[in-house]
């Protein structure tokens, strides 16, 4: 079922919610549910589990949190007087999607007497565990920092009545299945458990088999599908030109929000540098930022303060943005599920959107599998107007910390260096200027003048640099003829003169 097939006979008043849900429901704006809505909810409202799929930006949000509020709010409670011990557990993947479903939570419940919290890594764990000692009703959290509460004994899952796995696939690619054992060994055996996956893998199936008693099953999408409501397009070129084709599209097509895919953390920050260096408003969010700042970037992006936030994959399934026009692919992700997800950042509940994908010849691959998965074509589309600089920007190389020079360990001004003497004997050795290097030289330009043009792909052409006199490499092959350290390198152990042998 897709939207454009909605269940318009079906109206928010006809689900059986109670009144202050409703009067929430309505103060959202909301009269009618989405399909996953329509379906999911009366299920959950019988006490059953439920395995429930949907392609992202459906509404699972609201499909699991409006009628898990009606039930804790017309059953009574079990403990009372104890603290510690929520009633309803909600585990996510990220926190960025933990924190909007809490979000979720108090927007549907305001007119009710339920609590609820939010807990996830990278922030400091003293205020949670000073919220977790009084009375809760509703715990939203990642499974990494909940497992370290549990641990430390400060939140008991013994009275858990409901437990939602949201964005299930998600979390058992990021690897938490053994987290999730871990807590699920501390729950009651007696409990209602909701499953929300985008995605079905035989290893969501085992999860599922091993999770859910005799469970409902919604589905209102064909598996790993994306929406109809997006518009795909290509643009083939060359990696080495995206960071300024990005930068002409967006001021070419006067966007006032994208959101752009990078596949590493340092490509995120090259990006959003170059867009500023343009003129271009943008901020980056990725792993290696702290919560706040993630928390800051995803505020003012939201609100329109920057029109561009550059992301990696850990923000793609925490991004709930109504009305996002544009999703820009800057690499492919090498996982086809993970193209589906992104764009699924657009055309949401019902409005349209617009994926483009920037695709060089060595993501050729990458994209034929998509289509695969996808079933589907997708449109390869010259960009006009667009004309490459004659001088690109060089990237100097990243150093691994066993490269950087240690300036503690530098001679200071005046002093001889220990190491002179085997400088200069090297030096001798070293043959001179215009030799060997004027052999590389030549042997550079033979490469650039035997290389092959780039071939088009589908209706659009590749996209290429102006000539140049050195060989063009890709941000990845450049990144892969950088000398690489190893990752383990102890140093020998060092012995100590005295009285005791070794």
């Amino acid at each position: 079922m897709s939207f454009k097939t909605p269940s318009a006979n079906i109206t928010f008043a006809d689900l059986n919610l109670s009144e202050p849900i409703m009067r929430a429901v309505s103060d959202a704006g909301y009269t009618i549910p989405t399909p996953i809505q329509a379906k999911a909810i009366p299920q959950v409202l019988s006490g059953g589990d439920l395995l429930a799929g949907a392609q992202t930006g459906t509404g699972k949000t609201a499909g699991f949190t409006l009628p898990l509020l009606h039930i804790l709010s017309n059953t009574p409670v079990k403990y009372p007087a104890e603290k510690h011990r929520p009633r309803c557990l909600i585990l996510t993947p990220t926190r960025e999607l933990a924190a909007q479903v809490e979000e979720s939570v108090k927007i549907y419940g305001k007119y009710l007497k339920l609590t609820s919290t939010v807990i996830f890594g990278g922030v400091n764990i003293n205020p949670q565990t000073s919220r977790l000692r009084k009375p809760l009703d509703i715990l939203v959290a990642t499974p990494g920092r909940l497992l370290d509460h549990a641990n430390q004994h400060n939140v008991d899952l013994s009275g858990i009545e409901i437990l939602v796995l949201d964005e299930a696939d998600r979390m058992l690619d990021m690897g938490f299945i053994r987290d999730i054992k871990k807590l699920l060994a501390m729950l009651p055996k007696q409990r209602q458990n909701l499953l929300f996956s985008a995605t079905f893998s035989d290893e969501i199936k085992q999860l599922a088999d091993g999770l859910l008693h005799n469970p409902a099953f919604v589905e209102v999408s064909r598996r790993n599908t994306a929406t109809e409501l997006v518009e795909q397009t290509v643009h083939l070129v060359e990696q080495a030109l995206k960071r300024d084709l990005v930068s002409f599209l967006i001021k070419q097509n006067n966007w006032q929000q994208v959101l752009i895919f990078t596949r590493t953390k340092h490509g995120a920050n090259r990006l959003a540098d170059k867009l500023i260096k343009d003129g271009i408003a943008a901020m980056a969010i990725h792993g290696n930022k702290s919560q706040g700042a993630r928390t800051k970037a995803l505020a003012e992006f939201k609100s329109g303060q920057i029109p561009v936030l550059v992301a990696t994959d850990i923000a793609a399934r925490g991004l709930d943005i109504d009305q996002l026009p544009q999703v820009v692919n800057f690499e492919l992700p090498n996982v086809p599920e993970d193209y589906v997800h992104r764009i699924g950042r657009t055309g949401r509940a019902g409005t349209t959107g617009a994926a483009i994908s920037l695709v060089d010849v060595e993501e050729i691959k990458f994209l034929k599998n998509i289509e695969k998965l996808i079933k589907r074509e997708i449109p390869k589309v010259a960009v006009e107007g667009f004309i490459p600089p004659a001088k690109l920007e060089t990237e100097s190389p990243r150093l691994f910390r066993e490269q950087q020079p240690n300036r503690s360990r530098m001679p200071k001004q005046g002093q001889p260096n220990q190491g002179q003497s085997k400088q200069k004997q090297n030096k001798q050795n070293q043959p001179k200027r215009g030799q060997t290097q004027g052999r590389d030289r030549n042997s550079h330009a033979n490469d650039s003048s035997n290389s092959k043009p780039a071939i088009g792909y589908g209706q659009g052409k590749l996209i290429s640099p102006a000539p140049t006199k050195g060989k063009l490499l890709s941000e990845a092959a450049r990144h892969q003829a950088q000398v690489q350290m190893p990752l383990f390198n102890p140093k020998p152990p060092r012995y100590r003169g005295g009285g005791r042998g070794h």
